[in-house]
């Protein structure tokens, strides 16, 4: 039986045939457990070309395993190596490693050659590769002298290193005498050779220190060439003279340095051949000369450049194809281009190939009387040769063994015996290399072994594959099934994956899939078993993600991670920043679900991922970090196009530190005139670099620029250069021209001056002209200094003049300036409104007419008039007093106006004065007017006095302001229950005179409410309220008495005394709250419109109110102790009117002013009380 492992998988059927581990005889990578007899196996060798370090000590490694443990012997260039006559060689004990000791003495090279590991046992013998021993090298470059070139500018020129023959080959590279690479670019490249091309020269490839350096990585050395002196002259100054006496190392080249179009410096001609072994880089070059410098381009002819394999290097001059293979051959061509032509190149490659597998030996176990073979398939170009050993001798003389039979790459095996265990090699061949494989053939009987521990605990996550294992061992090779559970049978089930190597796969695990499996192997010499055990975990999840975040730099920004995990994993949590640890730095915070950057920084910007570990997943989040700030400033300002009046300005932007710049702000300072003043100039859109700036004359100019974006602007710049423009005459004049006067008998001139800025030269002066508009004077000019008034003397009085102010410099006059219209000075109005009428509207208001002033007399701008007015005296006889006059001031040329706000039954005097800038003319003469009766104010008080069981006496004052003659009050009152209903209205005339009035024939303990007012012959003024209540009834309160001596009265009243305090506190409740009076909703409920009360404008009454309505009493009291309500003084006062002191009113007469007089308050509707009843109103209320 022969045994091989392949790479697939076998998955087992649902029908009932038991689950078999069935295998090919060709098992590939079958290990033998070391217990067991087995051939020698090389694990470790030293590589076939072996460069080593002469200054170190030469140690060449073989490795082998096998049982019994093997024995180890050398060859050296084909002999046999005795190492035990050599002081300087040792072995490595249980090993066939050599050490060389050359530190102490000896040199590498002495040990140079071919080195073969022979590894042996009584089972067979196996040998390493032939291991090529060279020491590296790093010669010096060879002394040479090295002439000095010189050529013209535009030539081309090749730089030779030719660096001496190391092992292996050296790095080259070019530097200057402080170690500073020297630049390349399209014009200046390094060919593979290392030589230095330039395509053409320029003055500034002038230098003396063009050096090549050589790189022996192995040794850790560099060796450099002398340097090389390099001059670019101009054809100019090369002269004839100068050319003769050059020799021909002096003078590199004869070449003109005009434009040309490309030649080939490397390679020659135009085709060349190039072979490459496959699975190297195939490295094609091209460098051309001419001028302009050439641009090299690449294609394949007879097809496409392969994708993902293709690199450019050295400015498109090499092309470079990796891992090249035999397909890759072809014709290549490179193309030089230049404005004055192109050149071609073609390149045949061919690719060759040592040696490669397609099928290496592998190690056969079998039982005796098995068969098997040992396959061995190599390919190449050319074809390899395939040559097989046994036991390191070549098959042809190694000694005979019936069961084997060779046929070209295949040894065939027949009926094996344990004489047939050996080691065989595999040998394939060809120019370029070779390859050796050993296999052996290791004939045992051996019962089935489970290599896998016993008892073997796998954990796996929920929905991912689990793999059981069932490492096995056995010849005859074993057959394994396997069992889940105690008493389980052979799994079946078409979910289940059975690999080869004895491995049982769940594809997708689930819950139920945990349990104890059972791996059985059987073959004729016996059985083995091993149980392993299965849980499956939940997965780990991310619930809550980490998100895009934009910061401003400076901010703090947080990333939140929450994770759901199986509660018997504890997984960690950890951040990383673009795939990497976070930086070692105290402004990243990291606590349980969270990561906190601080302070953050332009560089902290990124992607920031957590990952959350258990023992069996790991998932991960990410999200970016964007670190935004405003711009960093623009720099490198320069000023190009330098003109009279404009200049064109440009910068480079600063950094937008992740927000796109919006736009540039250019800022301009004035050095001559406003030194360190910044100014506006102009802004322009984020994508421009430049702006082209209009100047004025005489500026010394600085500009500066600040970049624009989402969050705000940058620093300035660094300030430009500054430039000077050349003065010229202004181009504007003085604005803001006027011309008042400030006496009567002048003019004076002011305007707005020329900043610094808009002078436009040295020498800034105004000419300022006038004349009388209507006159035909000629204009008078004078030229003043750098000021904003001139006064012109001796005007007549208020006349109008024509004036215009001029700029000029010491360049010229500015353009001729707009004239405008200004007045000499005002003087007081002379005459005043005449033909004074007063129109008496209504008692409070009057309406005044008067003829205008004629303009002339006015002499100055007319502002309006002012009437003037007082009340002399009341026309009552009772009251004689002289109030402030009162100004009211109508703007313009109005001729009318109304006076609001007068007191009725009063006389007024009035006069009328004109007004103009100067200040008011005369007054008119006094006019005389009376305003008719109006309705009084409520009486001053009313108070209740002297109640009986039957009557009440009411008290009252006159009202404050009758307004004309009290014709008579009115007295009305109602009775209210118990229940706050009203009951009928009782309407009483009482003469004028009266000032005390007695009500009989009342009813007892009953509460009265009482509306009282007075009256003129213009109708009824405001009212005043009160409310009483009559005296107990004495007979009833001794039956009260009487009752209260009874037990059952005493109860009751208790319960009525609560129902009674639980009412009066939310009285009490709603009244702070500003209730109503309780009675307010039951009269509303009965009200009769006979009994409302006249309102003042329409002859009907407003709504009834105590005099201080809703003002709370103090102490539960209803009315003070002396039942007196007074009421406050409510005169009625002017508002101030007009302008200036007391008001105004529009061009039509109406009134514009605000009245702010104070008013009566009417009675509210129905009956409001201020506060809540109390108890002893309450107790009688209910009795």
């Amino acid at each position: 039986m022969q045994l091989e492992i392949m790479p697939r998988k076998k998955r087992l059927s649902a029908g009932r045939a038991p689950l078999l581990l069935l295998l090919c005889q060709l098992v590939r990578a079958l290990d033998v457990p070391l217990d067991l007899v087995q051939p020698p196996t090389i694990t470790q060798q030293s590589p076939k070309d072996y460069i080593i370090d002469p200054r170190e000590n030469i140690v060449i490694q073989c490795e082998a395993k096998g049982k019994p443990p093997p024995s180890f012997s050398w060859t050296r260039n084909g002999t046999h190596f005795d190492i035990e006559k050599d002081p300087l060689v040792t072995m490595k004990p249980g090993s066939g490693t050599l050490t060389i000791n050359i530190m102490s003495e000896g040199k590498a090279e002495t040990y140079e050659g071919v080195y073969q590991c022979t590894a042996r046992n009584e089972r067979g013998a196996a040998i390493s590769n032939n291991i090529v021993v060279r020491p590296s090298r790093s010669p010096l470059w060879t002394k040479e002298k090295l002439e000095p070139i010189t050529l013209r500018n535009g030539q081309s020129l090749i730089l030779p290193c030719r660096p001496p023959l190391g092992l292996p080959p050296p790095i080259i590279f070019w530097m200057d005498n402080s170690f500073q690479r020297l630049p390349q670019s399209e014009r200046v490249s390094q060919g593979l050779n290392g030589d230095l091309y330039f395509s053409n020269v320029l003055p500034e490839d002038t230098r003396e220190d063009y050096i090549c350096y050589a790189r022996f990585n192995h040794t850790q050395t560099i060796q450099q060439k002398q340097p090389i002196s390099v001059k670019v002259i101009s054809v100019d100054e090369l002269n004839d003279t100068i050319a003769a006496n050059l020799n021909d190392s002096e003078f590199y080249s004869a070449k003109s340095n005009r434009e040309r179009p490309p030649t080939f410096l490397t390679p020659e001609g135009n085709a060349s051949h190039k072979e490459e072994l496959r699975g190297n880089v195939l490295s094609l070059e091209c460098i051309a000369e001419g001028l302009p410098t050439p641009i090299i381009y690449w294609i394949k002819e007879d097809g496409t450049l392969p994708i993902n394999r293709t690199f450019y290097k050295n400015f498109k001059k090499t092309l470079q194809i990796i891992q090249v293979s035999e397909a890759d051959s072809g014709n290549y061509q490179c193309i030089a281009k230049n404005p004055l032509g192109a050149i071609y190149h073609t390149i045949s490659v061919t690719v060759k190939a040592a040696p490669y597998w397609i099928m290496a030996p592998q190690n056969l176990v079998l039982s005796p009387g098995e068969d098997g073979r040992l396959i061995c398939r190599a390919n190449g170009n050319p074809k390899p040769r395939i040559s097989w050993l046994s036991n390191g001798v070549p098959i042809e003389i190694a000694p005979d063994d019936p069961s084997r039979n060779i046929d070209g790459d295949t040894i065939i095996f027949s009926n094996v015996q344990e004489r047939s265990s050996a080691v065989y090699q595999c040998n394939a061949s060809n120019e370029y290399g070779y390859l050796l494989a050993n296999a052996f053939v290791n004939v045992l009987a051996e019962p089935p072994r489970i290599l896998t521990s016993a008892n073997t605990l796998y954990q796996v996550i929920t929905d991912r594959p689990a793999l059981l294992d069932c490492a096995f061992f056995g010849s005859p090779l074993p057959t394994v099934e396997w069992f889940k559970g105690a008493k389980g049978s052979a799994l079946r089930e078409d979910i289940y994956v059975l690999h080869e190597n004895g491995t049982l796969e769940i594809p997708v695990a689930q819950k139920d899939s945990t349990g104890t499996y059972t791996c059985v192997a059987r073959n004729k010499l016996g059985m083995a078993k091993n149980e392993v055990h299965l849980e499956i975990k939940d997965a780990t999840r991310i619930i809550k993600q980490p998100e895009y975040a934009v910061v401003q730099r400076g901010g703090t920004v947080s990333f939140e991670c929450k994770v759901k995990h199986d509660h018997t994993l504890i997984p960690t949590i950890t951040w990383l920043k673009d795939s990497g640890e976070l930086p070692n730095d105290g402004r990243f915070t990291v606590d349980k679900d969270h990561l906190v950057v601080a302070d953050v920084w332009d560089n902290d910007g990124g992607t920031y991922t957590c990952v959350a570990n258990t023992t069996l997943d790991n998932v991960s989040a990410s999200a970016v970090l964007s670190v935004v700030d405003v711009p960093n400033p623009p720099f490198d300002l320069e000023l190009t196009d330098q003109l009279d009046k404009s200049v064109q300005l440009s910068w480079t932007p600063g950094n937008d530190n992740n927000s796109p710049i919006t736009k540039f702000i250019i800022e301009y300072e004035d050095a001559m005139h406003e030194a360190g003043l910044w100014h506006h100039q102009t802004e322009v859109s984020g994508m421009q670099t430049t702006a082209q700036l209009k100047l004025s004359p005489y500026v010394n100019y600085s500009f500066r620029v600040m970049a624009v974006n989402s969050l705000g602007r940058s620093l300035p710049s660094e300030a430009s250069e500054q430039y000077l423009t050349k003065a010229a005459e202004p181009d504007t004049n003085p604005t803001a021209v006027e011309g008042l006067g400030s006496e009567p008998d002048n003019l004076v001139i002011t305007w707005k001056p020329l900043n610094g800025f808009e002078s436009n030269g040295p020498g800034l002066q105004y000419k300022v002209s006038w004349r009388q508009k209507d006159g035909d004077d000629e204009w008078t000019s004078v030229v003043v200094a750098n000021v904003s008034k001139y006064i012109v003397s001796g005007t007549p009085t208020f006349v109008p003049y024509l004036i215009k102010v001029q700029a000029l410099n010491d360049v010229g006059f500015a353009p001729e300036p707009a004239v405008v219209m200004g007045h000499s000075g005002e003087d007081l109005p002379m005459v005043a409104p005449g033909n004074v009428r007063v129109n008496v509207v209504n008692s409070t208001l009057a309406e005044v007419h008067w003829d205008p002033v004629p303009l002339k007399s006015i002499r100055g701008h007319l502002q309006g008039y002012r009437i003037y007015y007082w009340k002399a005296q009341s026309s009552s006889k009772r009251n004689r007093r002289h109030l402030e006059k009162k100004i009211l001031t109508f703007q313009g040329s109005k001729t009318h106006g109304m006076l609001p706000g007068l007191e009725p039954f009063s006389h007024y005097t009035l006069n009328v004065r004109v007004v103009n800038g100067k200040g008011e003319g005369p007054a008119s003469p006094d006019r005389v007017f009376n305003t008719p009766e109006g309705v009084p104010s409520a009486p001053s008080s009313l108070k209740i006095v002297n109640p009986t069981l039957d009557s009440l006496t009411l008290e009252w004052d006159p009202p404050s302001r009758p307004n004309g003659i009290l014709t008579e009050y009115t007295l009305k009152y109602q009775p209210i229950n118990s229940t706050h209903e009203l009951g009928p209205l009782v309407d009483l005339k009482i003469p004028a005179n009266k000032t005390r009035w007695t009500l009989k024939n009342l009813n007892f303990s009953t509460r009265y409410k009482f509306y009282f007012y007075a009256q003129t012959a213009a109708g009824s003024g405001s009212q005043i309220t009160e409310e009483a209540v009559t005296n107990v009834d004495e007979a009833m309160a001794s039956r009260q008495v009487d009752i209260a001596t009874q037990g059952w009265f005493i109860g009751l009243m208790c319960a009525v005394a609560l129902l009674i305090l639980i009412l009066l506190i939310v009285c009490f409740i709603r009244r702070n709250k500003g209730g109503k009076y309780p009675v307010k909703e039951k009269e509303d409920a009965h009200a009769d419109p006979e009994i409302q009360p006249m309102k003042e404008d329409d002859g009907t009454f407003g709504e009834y109110s105590d005099a201080e309505d809703h003002k709370p009493l103090k102490k539960g009291s209803r009315t003070p102790s002396d039942r007196t309500v007074k009421k406050e003084d409510s005169d009625d006062s002017l508002v101030d009117y007009g302008e200036g002191v007391n008001g105004q009113f529009n061009e039509d007469g109406s009134f514009i002013g605000q009245y702010s007089g104070k008013k009566e308050k009417e009675p509210a509707e129905g009956n409001e009380s201020s506060e809540a009843p109390s108890p002893v109103n309450a107790m009688n209320s209910f009795v």
